[in-house]
């Protein structure tokens, strides 16, 4: 059902959610080393280097900020036990509470990556790059861009997590479950560069070149540029998966304490996607079935006969292999791509002004253009042929600045802040011809889903929305003696759509009437609190405590692609009464380090309220829809953690993370009573355990992690759920320096680094993301053969080597 604006059947009903896409150490708290300022002390005390506590002492740590609590530092370091170009949130992914799935073992299939923290989907986590935000992480981005496509991964220099409702400071306005930022590293003082290859399985090739400047004069001024490449075959089914970047950094010293950096990102990808998965399709075919598509003309030809059987025309039939199924018309598809082409660039000021007072400030511009298609055989092309291509084609354009201040005085650190941005977005539809097929013989070029679509013979639909969104928060961190820490500040919102005069085309939904137009709704919370409290006591011990309130604004899309009160009929928006969702988080925290042990456990209780979903309804000719508010979720969970390191060299890691978030409420739809009370969220395990044992020795480092994910709800009242299963990965890597201990003259090669991984060791065949369509109510509503999950991809192997300049 990838894509689909239209599903078949006689009847269809379910709740729709969001698109999903859409050995670490627990979460430590803000660590303020608090000093007086004097007059004979030049330094700020929250300007200082951060003091660090870690358990994996080189990968993750304590982000020392004076008005953020229990945030996790995940470094570079961390990032290089994965596969090269691995998608950063699936290395965050090993953090307790935090799941990450996706059908590729390195997590860049942007329909398939989906990340959850705390029973939070990810559109309900901000995120932000060096302070722009990246909007949601939705498939068909609305307000930013996929993170990976945002920065390539050997340019981060770490990522700050926080899996609480606060951090007011961060610029976004749907973090009701946590925020992500993404730091980039800074060019080298030295000039230099680095060199990264890749190899591996089902042909994966991932380049990565970087050049930087070194200082080029007194002042410090310097640079780097670099070029990512990735590209593999599909590990089922046949087509290719490739995304190429250019980033480049400047850097501009003013002084002793301030510069001026500016940033950009030039992001190409395009992508063939797997075909999503059903229960029923699982059990009786297999696993190993995708698109038709097999690049010759024998898989259109399968395509062109399902599609003429699905339409009840002569000369139609499917498959044998699907004869069991008993939707065997959405079972298969010919094929289904995502496109995708980003520019993001800005430039920040940081200012020390005074020794007291710091002042930075980011203005920043986005654009993105975006295809993403699937072949439909319930749609015919004007030439007769019974396929189409289905493309929507979402066009962003946005800018804005995001600015704050912070000054030192007695025992406060005081800060302030405000983001604005304005944001264009286009939502449309289009239908592309595709040939028909007589005798084996084509009427003219099949459609390149990889490539750029021109010349459309029908408009579906079109969308244009304006957003404007200003935030602004204030907040004081007191610390009344060095130990205590004391921080309450609160945020502010308001956001503003309004969608312009939009099109439907009646004769691909049928005569249901017009689609919302002209419409706006603002979103205003003039107090969003965040309340913290830290208190460290004997050596390597502290206890915190942390409450916060969170909104999320209004989503936009397409026509019944998501939660979004636009994108749904005139009539059904009239209907409408939506409030936002919001969020209050309790959090509980506790945490021990020292050189042989750290532990830690984080209690919390989320209240989730007025959830938004939408209900579609209806026949393919005549669907209905809207945005309705189906109740509140409660959330309780326990994150608790423990690293070992009994030897030199030897670190054992586990976490255990249990999750009770459930429904407060049954559900009537059309009056038929679902019962959702306390039934566990979609998608989302109960129970999640993540175990490392590492080995450094000499210039070798061998790992090995295993990961435990419980059953997960597919349907919403819990009768249908994907199974538990256990996930090991392998990893080692030998360092062997500069080269010039091995080969005369080079000694220009520095830092040469041979690795070798295996991803799912066990060849373990298991269910991925969920929910990429949306979850089904129950089975009594065709969930058994609903299809919104992938599976997982089959053991990989991967040889990498890296080097200096």
């Amino acid at each position: 059902m990838k894509n689909s604006t239209m599903m078949s059947g006689s009847f269809v009903l379910l709740l729709y959610a969001f698109p999903l896409h859409g050995a670490v150490a627990e979460e430590h708290h803000v660590r303020q080393n608090y000093k007086s300022v004097t007059k004979n002390r030049k330094v700020v005390p929250h300007l200082q280097q951060p003091s660090v506590i870690s358990h994996n002492r080189e990968n993750i740590s304590i982000v020392a900020h004076p008005y953020r609590s229990q945030t996790i530092k995940v470094s570079s370091s961390e990032f290089q036990r994965f596969i090269p170009g691995t998608n950063p949130l699936k290395v965050i992914g090993q953090l307790p509470g935090v799941m990450f799935q996706s059908n590729d073992p390195q997590g860049l299939d942007v329909w398939s990556a989906q990340i959850m923290m705390h029973g939070f989907q990810q559109q309900e986590i901000g995120m932000t790059l060096d302070g722009i935000p990246l909007g949601e992480m939705t498939y068909r981005n609305y307000n930013g861009t996929n993170p990976l496509q945002a920065i390539s991964s050997e340019n981060i220099a770490n990522l700050n997590v926080s899996r609480s409702a606060g951090a007011e400071t961060v610029a976004a306005t749907n973090n009701l479950g946590g925020s992500i930022e993404y730091i980039s590293s800074d060019p080298k003082d030295k000039l230099g560069g680095q060199i990264n290859q890749t190899f591996g399985s089902n042909s994966t090739y991932h380049t990565f070149i970087r050049f930087d400047s070194g200082k080029l004069n007194s002042s410090g001024t310097k640079f780097f540029v670099s070029y990512m490449r990735n590209e593999s075959s599909l590990w089922k089914g046949y087509g290719q998966q490739f995304l190429q970047q250019v980033n480049a950094k400047f850097v501009q010293p003013v002084g002793e304490r301030s510069k001026i950096t500016a940033f950009f990102d030039w992001s190409d990808l395009h992508q063939m996607l797997y075909q999503d998965y059903s229960f029923e399709m699982l059990n009786k075919i297999g696993p190993g079935v995708n698109y038709y598509y097999d690049g010759k003309i024998s898989g259109y030809q399968a395509a062109y006969n399902a599609a003429l059987a699905a339409q009840g025309l002569a000369g139609g039939a499917y498959p044998s292999y699907l004869s069991g199924l008993s939707d065997k018309a959405d079972a298969e598809y010919y094929n289904g791509a995502t496109n995708n082409v980003d520019l993001l660039g800005g430039l920040k000021a940081d200012l020390q002004l005074t020794d007291r007072l710091k002042w930075n400030s980011t203005f920043y511009g986005h654009s993105q253009e975006n295809q993403t298609t699937w072949t439909t055989p319930y749609f015919s092309s004007p030439n007769g042929a019974p396929l189409s291509d289905a493309v929507k084609r979402p066009e962003i354009r946005r800018f804005g600045v995001v600015s704050s201040m912070h000054y030192t005085i007695a025992h406060n650190v005081l800060g302030m802040g405000v983001w604005y941005e304005n944001n264009n977005y286009n939502s449309s539809m289009y239908a592309y011809e595709e040939p028909t097929l007589k005798d084996g013989i084509l009427s003219g070029p099949l459609v390149n889903d990889t490539h750029n679509f021109h010349n459309p013979f029908a408009e579906i639909f079109n969308q244009s929305y304006n957003t404007n969104t200003f935030t602004a928060f204030v907040n004081d961190t007191y610390h009344p003696i060095r130990k205590i820490d004391i921080h309450f500040g609160f945020k502010s919102v308001l956001n503003t759509t309004r969608v312009g005069n939009g099109y439907l085309n009646q004769n691909y939904y049928g005569n249901v009437g017009s689609i919302t137009s002209g419409e706006g709704l603002t979103v205003a919370k003039p107090f969003l609190p965040h309340i913290g409290l830290a208190y460290r006591f004997l050596p390597g011990h502290e206890l915190f405590v942390d409450i916060s309130e969170n909104v999320h604004t209004y989503a936009q899309s397409g026509y019944k692609l998501a939660a979004s009160p636009f994108s749904v009929l005139q009539s059904a928006y009239n209907n409408n009464h939506v409030r936002p969702e919001t969020a209050w988080t309790y959090a509980l925290g506790y945490r021990f380090d020292n050189k042989l042990i750290s532990a830690s456990a984080y209690f919390y209780r989320t209240n989730f309220n007025n959830r938004l979903q939408q209900v579609t309804s209806g026949t393919p000719l005549n669907p209905v829809s809207s945005v309705e508010n189906v109740g509140n979720v409660t959330m309780n969970g326990i994150d608790a953690g423990i690293t070992l390191r009994p030897f030199r060299g030897i670190e054992i890691y586990n976490s255990i993370s249990y999750n009770h978030a459930v429904y407060d409420k049954n559900l009537n739809i059309l009056g038929v009573d679902y019962i959702l009370k306390n039934k566990q969220v979609v998608n989302y395990p109960r129970l999640m355990y993540k175990s490392r044992l590492s080995y450094d020795f000499r210039k070798a480092r061998f790992w090995v992690d295993a990961s435990y994910t419980g059953a997960r709800n597919y349907s919403y009242t819990g009768d249908l759920k994907a199974p538990s299963y256990w996930l090991v990965n392998l990893g080692a890597d030998y360092r062997l320096g500069g080269l010039e201990n091995y080969i005369k003259g080079a000694s220009f090669v520095k830092n040469v680094v041979i690795s070798f991984n295996i991803s799912n060791l066990a060849n373990k065949t298991y269910i991925a993301t969920m929910g990429e369509n949306a979850n089904p109510m129950s089975l009594s509503s065709g969930a058994y053969s609903y299809q919104s999950f992938l599976i997982g991809a089959p053991r990989q192997f991967f040889g990498s080597i890296r080097a200096e300049f």
